[in-house]
């Protein structure tokens, strides 16, 4: 896998995240837990992304 298709890669998964972060804080019986955790991940995400753009 080349870097610019790891990168795209890795940016859609940060967007279906957020889709799914937006979804279940819509949703009446979201769990503050598990948007947390989705969080952390999109974080996760972002900041590899960050680091592979920048070397």
């Amino acid at each position: 896998m080349s870097m610019s298709s790891h990168l795209e890669e890795l940016r859609r998964k940060h967007e279906v995240l957020s889709e799914k972060v937006e979804a279940i804080q819509r949703a009446p019986s979201s769990s503050d837990h598990e948007i947390s955790e989705l969080k952390k991940q999109k974080l996760l995400l972002k900041e590899e992304i960050e680091r592979l753009a920048s070397a």
